[in-house]
């Protein structure tokens, strides 16, 4: 199975991050400061999503705008020229979905990660964490950390239950009753 979806595929230390939101939101700009960083782009604008046996999703560009990018302002830029071959993959596993979206004061955001949600692509679920966009934040750190701690999830370590889970045994603990 195969389906084409709008957004931008960039493999960040080795994970695939497939970066969604609304059209002008900042994800081909979101992807530029991650190549600034090092990481790598697979795929802008329109990604080829692939369900591999096994429930794997393999991520891919077009073949005839494979490593160019449409940056507002700039216009088309050809990655692999202007950042070297180090800076493109023809394809990349799809392990974690950052959905960015306009910051809403109404709204109230995770602020802990206790929350796991996820997004279906091709009946796989794949671990999504939502991003409020909004002046000031640097968008590219945020991902970069997001890719780690999955990372760490994947690998068994949960930092938010794992802090949570000391503050409620501290707070039921003898000292807290006294």
């Amino acid at each position: 199975p195969c389906t084409s979806v709008h957004g931008t595929l960039i493999n960040v230390y080795g994970m695939g991050v497939l970066i969604l939101g609304a059209s002008g939101i900042g994800k081909s700009e979101c992807a530029l400061e991650l190549l600034k960083r090092g990481q790598m782009l697979v795929a802008d604008d329109r990604v080829e999503v692939r369900h591999k046996p096994g429930g794997i999703l393999v991520g891919s560009g077009h073949q005839m705008v494979q490593h160019h990018m449409e940056v507002r302002g700039l216009g088309i830029i050809d990655v692999w020229k202007i950042f070297g071959v180090g800076a493109v993959l023809k394809r990349s596993l799809i392990e974690l979905v950052v959905y960015l979206e306009m910051w809403d004061p109404k709204k109230e955001y995770d602020r802990m990660g206790l929350e796991e949600k996820t997004t279906t692509l091709l009946g796989v679920e794949v671990p999504e964490i939502r991003v409020p966009v909004q002046p000031g934040r640097n968008l590219g750190s945020l991902i970069e950390v997001a890719a780690l701690n999955q990372r760490l999830k994947q690998q068994g370590i949960h930092s938010a239950r794992e802090l949570n889970d000391r503050l409620i045994q501290r707070m039921s603990g003898p000292s807290a009753r006294g």
